[in-house]
């Protein structure tokens, strides 16, 4: 049986206290200027659309209309790691006073409305996000609800699936049309997200849903996460002066098996070009299975 050295041991702790030192610092560091924020808000589609029944947290995620296109691959990183932080740091522990109870995790509805094969060009960045949320924030969303998949939803998944640890897979539901029927089991109308609140399947980038539209920077939950980081930076950096940019964190780079999700990508991109990667519908799509 193979033994591990202390000086191993300790290079290991010290790796670990980096990572967290790094993850401290991107969190407190705001995203400056507010208009290059507001690029990233609105490249990067998520929002606090309300709480379940059970006084989980619900965040809409706009994964279809999502272009990252406005900022570099480090500010979507950090902003990403900063709504991860405010949600462990502020909403759930609000969540868990006000139900008096402990609200450890949330749930995230997925919004798949105009998504495209060419989404797969932010594979990278999907993989960074998804191994950032493996290795520091384990086990904090309860579900993924899939809403307004497309009949590309089936290709797609095939690409992504690989990237996600077992124990989230496993939490992935596919959602008929926009479910608004079966999100109405676990919330009420008012916590639903804005796409999901017509009776078909569809949502705009920028709807006529005004206030309710959770993606926003104008939307409350985005003007306090900012107001907040902006104050955890005045406090831990009270004299400095704030400089435009983001704290570049060590990225880490895509899996191993990269070399197969591009085989994949490929394969996916073929049977539509021949016509064969369409299925009429999503009701024999698999998650867990192979």
């Amino acid at each position: 049986m193979a033994t591990v050295s202390q000086e191993a041991i300790n290079e290991l702790q010290a790796l670990m206290d980096r990572v967290e030192e790094l993850l401290m610092r991107t969190f407190e560091k705001p995203i400056i200027p507010a208009d290059l924020y507001r690029s990233v808000r609105d490249s990067q589609l998520i929002g606090l659309s309300g709480y379940s029944k059970e006084g989980l947290p619900v965040f809409a995620i706009g994964v279809g209309l999502s272009s990252f296109d406005k900022a570099s691959v480090h500010y979507y990183v950090q902003s990403h790691i900063q709504i991860n932080e405010y949600r462990d740091r502020v909403i759930l522990p609000s969540a868990s006073k006000r139900h008096r109870r402990p609200i450890t995790t949330c749930l995230k509805v997925l919004d798949m409305t105009g998504l495209r094969l060419s989404a797969l060009s932010q594979i990278k960045l999907l993989t960074i996000i998804s191994t950032v949320d493996d290795l520091n924030y384990p086990e904090k969303t309860n579900t993924y609800y899939i809403a307004n998949a497309p009949y590309i939803f089936s290709a797609c998944w095939k690409v992504v699936k690989p990237l996600l640890q077992e124990r989230t897979r496993k939490k992935v539901q596919v959602l008929p049309g926009s479910g608004r029927d079966d999100l109405l089991k676990i919330m009420d109308y008012s916590s639903l997200p804005h796409f999901c609140k017509g009776e078909g399947s569809g949502s705009g980038r920028h709807s006529t849903y005004g206030p309710e539209n959770c993606y926003s920077l104008d939307h409350p939950f985005h003007q306090q996460l900012y107001s907040y980081i902006n104050d955890q930076f005045l406090l831990r950096e009270p004299v400095q002066p704030i400089k435009q940019g983001s704290f570049h964190v060590a990225l880490p780079e895509a899996a191993a098996e990269g070399t197969e999700i591009a085989k994949t990508i490929e394969s996916e991109l073929q049977k539509f070009e021949n016509g064969s990667g369409m299925p009429d519908s999503l009701d024999g799509l698999k998650i867990n299975g192979d």
